[in-house]
Parts: structure tokens; sequence; C-alpha cells
């Protein structure tokens, strides 16, 4: 069952303290915690921001030693504050950190992550009341996007979290350790009646350090992590369907990323566990919202009303992209290849992949339809007729 809420103390103004609080989560990267430190307090300065936020580490049970010994203050001014812990958690080591923090908002970073800019600021200022999560425009070092996350699903090395509702549905599970976590966390907080929004409008860089990473551990944990996901909180009625088609497009990741092993250790490692995790399924309006196809269908709505069907093209199918096909199909639209296309659609609805796509049909001079569209994108699409939801 759905729940609403207590949305009384979801406003920022009437605090003492700061208005967001920087988590930074890091294990045995002490060099690149202290540049990722570096980097927020010259941002932080450079926008007069530092008096308003925080920043809170977290030292998951570094093997390294204790950062601990770090000034309690970065340059500029801006409170420092550390936790560690004995035993590693992964990414549910931000619950520490959210524990320890004094904002009513959160800036979930990673210790490779930082943001670019202030704007983070008057988004949470600005938020909704019944928002508890907002996913900012996260850029890699080539100037793409991250991957990962959906319309009501963040990711999490740059998102704006409130604080009360982080706390009050648990954090993020210590089971998963890393990958997928935020699906969990997002399906709990739409069951508890709250909405997750994206908003490009302020910018984190992820510069992603290969450090401590392996494709087939990657692999292993999605597979495993999202197979728990669906379990957990798909409704009976699709849970079969969508665990297979979670199992096929995790395949040709891997085998397109050479990682086929990790592949096979993460299924053997569901049918292991998925008969012990706890059942709370969404009901079907929630598990839309959850899966990006709410969002998808008012887009549907949308370009239905601006103009009659016609021809399609798809452009760089990627997560989602099948929900894409059956929405296009079911409104009338015939696909067809890109050169005889009226409309071409970005085939994400992940957030990161599907604004990368939009800005190459921009430059090409295509007529465009987003699947969705976050805050801040309304302006940045203007030499060509867009439809999306608003």
């Amino acid at each position: 069952m759905n729940r609403t809420p207590d949305f009384s103390s979801a406003a920022t103004g009437n605090h003492l303290g700061p208005d967001v609080s920087l988590i930074v989560p890091t294990r045995n990267r002490p060099d690149r915690l202290r540049d990722t430190l570096a980097a927020i307090d010259a941002t932080l300065t450079a926008h007069d921001a530092a008096h308003r936020c925080e920043v809170v580490v977290i030292d998951d049970a570094s093997d390294r030693g204790s950062v601990s010994s770090m000034p309690r203050q970065l340059p500029g001014g801006t409170p420092l504050r550390f936790g560690r812990r004995e035993t590693s958690l992964g990414a549910a080591c931000r619950n520490d950190a959210a524990a320890m923090a004094a904002a009513p908002w959160l800036l979930m970073l990673d210790d490779d992550s930082w943001p670019m800019d202030a704007g983070f600021l008057a988004i949470a200022a600005g938020a909704a009341a019944d928002v508890a999560v907002i996913g900012l425009d996260i850029r890699l070092p080539g100037g793409r996007r991250e991957a990962g996350g959906l319309p009501e699903v963040h990711v999490g090395c740059g998102a704006l979290v409130r604080t009360d509702a982080f706390r009050a549905a648990g954090g993020y599970d210590a089971s998963f350790h890393y990958y997928a976590e935020e699906y969990d966390l997002a399906a709990r907080l739409i069951a508890r009646g709250w909405r997750i929004r994206h908003d490009i409008r302020s910018t984190v860089i992820h510069e992603k350090v290969a450090l401590n990473r392996s494709m087939d551990v990657i692999l292993e944990r999605l597979v495993r992590n999202n197979g728990w996901v669906i379990a957990r909180h798909a409704p009976a009625s699709v849970r079969e369907a969508e665990l297979a088609a979670m199992l096929e497009r995790y395949e040709r990741i891997a085998v397109k990323e050479d990682a086929v092993r990790g592949w096979r250790r993460g299924r053997s490692a569901l049918e292991a566990t998925i008969g012990v995790q706890p059942h709370r399924p969404l009901d079907a309006g929630a598990w839309d919202r959850f899966t990006g196809e709410a969002a998808l269908q008012q887009s549907m709505l949308k370009l239905a009303a601006s103009r009659p069907a016609g021809r399609w093209a798809i452009c760089e199918p990627g997560k989602g992209a099948d929900r894409i096909e059956r929405a296009m199909e079911a409104a009338g639209w015939t696909r067809v290849d890109a050169e005889l296309a009226e409309v071409h659609v970005p085939g994400s609805l992940s957030p990161g992949p599907m604004l990368d796509a939009a800005d190459r049909l921009l430059r090409e001079g295509r007529d465009l339809m987003l699947p969705w569209m976050p805050r801040g994108t309304e302006g940045l699409f203007t030499r060509v007729p867009v439809r999306a939801a608003g």
C-alpha cells in the first residue's frame, strides 16, 4: 500500500545551519579524496556558497588508515566533518553520513565527483514539498553524461536527497553494496508517496576513476542487484517478464564488455538469493512511475495532441528502448529508417544517454521528440520542434 508522507517539515527555509550537506563516501583513495575536496572548495568559494554548505566525508573502512587527520574546514571556510566505519558497507555507508548531516538536503557525491556550480542550492530551495530526490546533470570528463537512472530513479553520484525522506525510508540497503541500490531506494520512496525528479540546471562532474573497478564485478552485481529490485518491487503479474528482460539486457552488455564470467556469477548469485528477498510490490501505477512508463505515456499524449501519427526512427537504443517502441507503435507511429523519419526519438529512458542522443539529433537538425523531459531542458532544443512531457 502506498503511503502519503508528512510534508510538514519539507521546507528548507526554517532551520539553522547549512542548507545542503555534501556527502562524500571514500575507501582506499586518499589522494583522490583530497583532489575532490579541493574541487568542491573551489566551486563553493567561486560561487560564494561556502557558508551555505557543509561537507561530510565517510570513510568506508579504508585499510590504508583513516582520513580523520584532515582539517575541520575547507580553505574557503566550508565546515568539513568525518566519520569512519570499521566494516565496509559500500554505498550504504552514506547512511552514516546522512545521520551526521545538519542540513535538510543531502548532495550525494562520490570521492571522484563534485559540483561544477552552486545551482543545486536554488534547486533544493525551490523543490516541491513532495519531492524527495532530484537528479542533477552528471557529466563525465569527455563531456558525455553519466549513464543509469530513469525518470524517477536517480544516479547516486550526483543527486539531491531530502534528508528526512532518506532517513525515514531507511537509506540504502547495505546488502546491495554497490549498484542498483538507488533503484531499491527509489522504489521505497515512491511507495511512501514521494516523487523523484531530474533537473539539469546544475552540473556534477564524475571523473569515474578506474581504480578498484572491475567489469566482471560490476556485471555480477548489476545482475544480482537488479534482480533483487525486481523480485522485491515488481507486481507479480510482470515479475517474470521483467527478470527475463533484465538478464537478456545485461548479457548483451557483458558480451560487449568482455565480462560474461561476471554476468554468469551474478545470475548464479541471483538464483541462490532471490527466494529470500522481501516482497514489497508496488501497485500498477507506482510501478509505471518507477519504470518510466508513466513519464513516457505523458509524452505520448503530448505528441498525439501536437500532430498526427507518422513515421519515426529510434536513435541509440538503450535502457527502456522496448517500452519506447511499444508506446510509439500503440500511438500509431510507423518505425522507419532515420532517413525517412518525420520524428527522431532517443532510444533510452535514462536521462544521461537520452540527452546525449538528443544533443546529437539536434546538431543534425532532426525533428526531435524526447521520451520525457527533465527540468532545465526546455530552452536547450530551440532549433527544432521538441515534444515531451512537461
